[in-house]
């Protein structure tokens, strides 16, 4: 059973390996790859980014005031999902402005998703800070989901594929969106070349020990 399953997760690797290549990466992989199939990737590929172009309109953070909230949160999440950043009223904050970083690079990246982001004492009346950063979902004019700082996130140290993660678990974008695999591919080579750096430095530390153990008996 171990070996089969073994034998099946290499197959699956092997079928997925070009999922999350953008363009540029497929054309430098034509000498490798069988050219009908990487075609199909391809227009594959094309297929997506026309599909995410035509539905970027949005490309940027929105912030709102009281006032915008029921038009431009409420109202606008009956067309599409909204995710609204409740920051706190300090600069001190720092997971508050951690965040607002993030809901940027978000913005630019999902441009067919709409990102706000507003003060929460002036969106909800004596919001204590020590809540904020607060993420709301809304959907189809409800909340749908709410993060109340980024501790269960990853603190300070939160980054994009915690975000992509949230978006995903909002149904606000499938696992299968080329931006979540291509950062989740990413974060998996970096892993894997730190575990090889890793295993490597063992090995030549514990080489380095049974020379020394040889010296002793010169």
């Amino acid at each position: 059973m171990i070996e089969e399953a073994i034998l099946e997760g290499r197959r699956l690797a092997h079928e997925n390996r070009l999922e999350g290549k953008d363009l540029d990466e497929l054309d430098e992989l034509e000498d490798l790859e069988d050219e009908d199939f990487l075609n199909q990737y391809k227009q594959k590929r094309m297929a997506e980014l026309n599909s995410l172009q035509k539905k970027a309109i949005h490309g940027s953070v929105y912030p709102i005031s009281k006032p915008d909230y029921q038009r431009e949160v409420t109202e606008a999440s009956k067309k599409g999902p909204v995710f609204v950043n409740l920051t706190a009223s300090m600069g001190t904050n720092v997971e508050s402005r951690a965040l607002s970083e993030l809901w940027r690079q978000a913005a630019r990246e999902y441009g067919d998703i709409k990102f706000c982001e507003i003060r929460a004492n002036q969106a909800i009346e004596n919001y204590p800070d020590r809540n904020c950063p607060t993420i709301l979902v809304y959907k189809n004019g409800d909340i749908v989901k709410q993060v109340v700082t980024l501790m269960t996130l990853g603190g300070v140290r939160t980054n994009m594929q915690q975000i992509d993660n949230l978006l995903v678990e909002a149904g606000a974008v499938p696992d299968s969106d080329m931006r979540v695999v291509k950062r989740r591919q990413a974060a998996e080579d970096a892993e894997e070349e730190r575990l090889a750096g890793k295993s490597i430095k063992t090995g030549t530390a514990g080489r380095s020990r049974d020379d020394d153990d040889d010296d002793d008996w010169d």
